[in-house]
């Protein structure tokens, strides 16, 4: 999966000998705005995301892009998703009739809705593991509200269970986040945060809108309806069932996030208070984040005894639940793959540096210039990584 960002004033896609051509916007006169060229049937881009100001989409650049399957996402001032334009849908009409008879069974519904929210407990949980290898004042427990999960009877009991773990997730998370980010939480009274008036909220919300893009193309290339979810309420202006496949995957945002914060990489520059006192994201910043979201979604995991990018799991996934809608599998479950990584900067292996003396450490055949450089990662409150045979001997050092 590859996106391109495109933002500021005078934003352009046109067609011009048969070849597609970009000019990204400008924040200035001074400007000279990146140019791109793509040949036909080589485009190396899955979605277009617009945050721009102003800008001109020829009729014959659209007609290019939709005949290369790229999704064009416009976005909203605020970051969230204002519209989009996706590839061509699949014609299979049966999916949609048996996903509109699906949610009209109380019990399929609710028996579907149960998976998306047993499946997001399972990825949170695992965000709170990787975190808490950092980070070991988190704590927590999610026993007694997988409890009430399995017994709740309605999507409102099951909509009231997962509130109650959202807000004690978002707690924990908040202990991750360093001070002068002012994140407290990201629900309040069990209701979710619309406006962003802190970083991490406005990060967050730019991420999921991304993130939102992504399902609305997966549910379109399968031929299930987007506006017809099981855990989410049906409404004309939502896409209730993109919010279903969101939860499944919201931890990639919120790890990509929490990348950012670890490795320092946002600034002051890279967001606005607006008039209504709420924060956006300036170009700057809407690039690191849509960079990160890109890298956690291309990150390998293993699914099905192959390699996959979160990315692919997440059109597999959509393709799992209309192939059981129709009837061609016997059941759908979304709680593999199941996101497991060991951090390479853990608390415990960050005092085996400090305390590794150099003369241990020339032993093992590694160069004291090696060691030097590990000692200051070690004492610095940035993430890194290790290479595997360095790790490994680090790990067996007593």
């Amino acid at each position: 999966m590859k996106m391109l960002l495109l933002n500021g004033h005078g934003i352009n896609m046109r067609v011009d000998a048969a070849k597609l051509h970009i000019r990204d916007g400008r924040f200035s006169t001074t400007e000279d705005p990146q140019e791109y060229v793509f040949s036909p049937k080589r485009m190396d881009v899955d979605s277009i995301i617009v945050y721009g100001r102003s800008g001109s989409l020829s009729l014959e650049a659209i007609r290019w892009l939709v005949k290369h399957n790229v999704q064009i996402t416009i976005l909203n001032w605020d970051g969230k998703l204002l519209t989009t334009m996706l590839p061509s849908e699949s014609t299979n009409v049966k999916t949609k009739f048996a996903q509109y008879h699906a949610y009209e069974d109380q019990d399929t519904r609710v028996k579907l809705a149960r998976k998306f929210i047993e499946a997001k407990f399972s990825k949170s949980e695992a965000v709170l593991d990787y975190l808490q290898q950092r980070y070991p004042e988190i704590e927590y427990d999610f026993t007694d509200d997988k409890a009430r999960l399995e017994k709740a009877k309605s999507i409102r009991e099951i909509l009231g269970v997962e509130g109650g773990v959202a807000w004690k997730y978002w707690n924990e998370y908040a202990k991750a986040v360093p001070e002068q980010y002012d994140f407290k939480a990201r629900t309040d009274n069990y209701r979710r945060a619309n406006g962003a008036g802190d970083k991490v909220n406005v990060m967050l919300n730019y991420g999921y809108a991304l993130l939102e893009s992504e399902c609305l193309r997966v549910i379109n290339s399968v031929g299930l309806d987007a506006h017809v979810g099981f855990l989410h309420e049906m409404n004309q202006s939502k896409y209730s069932l993109a919010y279903d496949f969101q939860e499944l995957f919201r931890f990639i945002v919120d790890l990509a996030v929490m990348n950012l914060i670890e490795k320092g990489a946002m600034d002051n520059k890279d967001f606005v208070r607006t008039e209504s006192f709420s924060l956006r994201l300036r170009p700057t910043g809407a690039r690191k984040v849509t960079e990160e979201f890109n890298s956690v979604m291309n990150s390998k995991v293993e699914y099905r005894k192959k390699n996959s990018s979160w990315g692919s799991v997440l059109l597999l996934k959509a393709r799992e639940l209309s192939h059981h809608l129709v009837g061609k599998r016997k059941a759908v479950e979304f709680m593999n793959p199941s996101y497991k990584i060991e951090r390479h900067d853990s608390d415990l292996l960050r005092k085996k540096i400090i305390d590794m003396p150099y003369t241990e450490w020339k032993k093992m055949g590694f160069s004291k210039g090696t060691l030097h450089y590990m000692k200051q990662n070690a004492r610095s409150d940035k993430p890194f990584t290790l290479n595997a045979h360095v790790r490994e001997r680090l790990e067996g050092w007593e």
